[in-house]
């Protein structure tokens, strides 16, 4: 991969996306090579160019989030782009000015710079060299001159943001037409406490795989195939669906494939489809803990954890035991005066209220800390959280 580092980058300032912006609008019209964009150590941006055998027509290469293993290089088409953009314009009623407040590595923040390009419009970049927080969003919103505007966010971000909010954050997060809320399973309290305070917030479901959310509210965005396998798995079909992988042809992975002309992808969820055609995504196939002979959905586990007002956000994982093959282990971000009492009392608080609660699917083990690890991308870091909980049961 040849690359470039982006100049003018501000120390402790936004990132410098012009370059990328017109590598990306080269790539669209066919006049340069696929882009790949990720950040540097000194925090520049710095944009790849990435061979593509057999896809002419690639604009980018994203690397999946690598949040159960190896990250794999997808490529993103003319095609796929354009249609996931246009689309996503259909369904948010018309296209305008985006703030970039994701990292412009991963497929969210590709997006923001895409749909812009598309919409003619120009992206605003927030400063995330101090991390995210509401203030350094508020001052980036407030720089936004459309009257039409959007932004993608990761559950935890909306959290914070809505975490005793000042009267100019919650003004600016009113103004936007539409929130993009995606990356993780949304948290029920999330969306109500969202809708309380007059924020517009969709929650987007789909991956690198579907250049992004291709599934709004539960229903697929126009030109978007959902169906549901024998095993219960997710299938996402049409253009929005990625040309491949690169390190492997799509008969190796099983992952893409061709089906009446349609182009499909076979998504790790597993989900159900009501009789309106309503998606809901109820855990990713190898959420399955057995234990003790008994089939546990990890995802329900969670669901069931995170109604409790002093859990602001959960992780379920099997973890090995020697007693019941699989433990349900439990990593629990703490919400408000949960957050602020002695984490030890607290986990053996909670894991006492559960086992009342949820008999055998309350977890045997229970850590607790202010917030869930997470990746740069904002999803939860499974494969941390999974080896800390594995090591705190110690395969009793």
């Amino acid at each position: 991969m040849n690359s470039e580092t982006s100049p003018d980058q501000a120390p402790g300032g936004p990132l410098n996306i012009e370059p990328a912006l017109k590598a990306l609008a080269a790539a669209l019209h066919g006049e340069g090579p696929a882009v790949e964009l990720s950040v540097g150590p000194d925090g520049s941006l710095v944009v790849g160019h990435v061979e593509t055998p057999g896809c002419d027509d690639a604009v980018a290469v994203v690397r999946t989030s690598g949040s159960t293993g190896t990250p794999k290089a997808t490529v993103l088409t003319v095609e796929s782009l354009a249609a996931s953009s246009m689309a996503t314009a259909l369904r948010l009623k018309g296209e305008g000015q985006w703030l970039l407040a994701l990292p412009v590595q991963f497929v969210a923040g590709i997006q923001v710079l895409v749909r812009s390009l598309f919409a003619g419009t120009r992206p605003w970049v927030m400063d995330m060299s101090g991390g995210f927080t509401p203030e350094a969003f508020t001052a980036a919103a407030l720089e936004l001159t459309d009257k039409i505007r959007f932004t993608s966010l990761v559950p935890t971000q909306l959290q914070r943001l809505l975490d005793d909010p000042s009267p100019d954050t919650l003004a600016v997060l009113r103004r936007f037409n539409a929130i993009l809320l995606g990356g993780a399973p949304t948290p029920p309290a999330l969306l109500a406490a969202a809708r309380d305070a007059g924020v517009r917030v969709v929650t987007t479901y789909g991956s690198a795989e579907t250049s992004g959310g291709c599934v709004y509210d539960g229903y697929p965005l126009e030109g978007v195939s959902v169906r549901v396998a024998e095993d219960g798995r997710i299938l996402l079909g049409g253009d929005t669906v990625a040309a491949g992988y690169i390190e492997a042809p799509d008969e190796e992975t099983g992952t893409f494939f061709e089906e009446d002309g349609v182009r499909w992808y076979r998504t790790s969820d597993l989900g159900v489809i009501d009789d309106d055609g309503r998606l809901t995504v109820l855990g990713r196939a190898d959420d399955v803990i057995i234990t003790g002979g008994v089939k546990v959905s990890a995802g329900h586990v969670q669901e069931q954890l995170e109604k409790s007002d002093a859990v602001a956000a959960a992780f379920v994982a099997g973890v090995p035991s020697a007693e019941w093959g699989q433990a349900v282990a439990a990593f629990v971000a703490l919400a408000g005066e949960g957050a602020r009492h002695d984490a030890g009392d607290t986990a053996v608080e909670l894991q006492q209220q559960w086992q009342q609660q949820l008999g055998f699917l309350a977890p045997k083990t229970v850590l607790t800390a202010p917030v869930l690890p997470m990746l740069p991308n904002g999803k939860p870091d499974r494969l941390a959280m999974t080896a800390e909980l594995s090591a705190l049961h110690g395969g009793k």
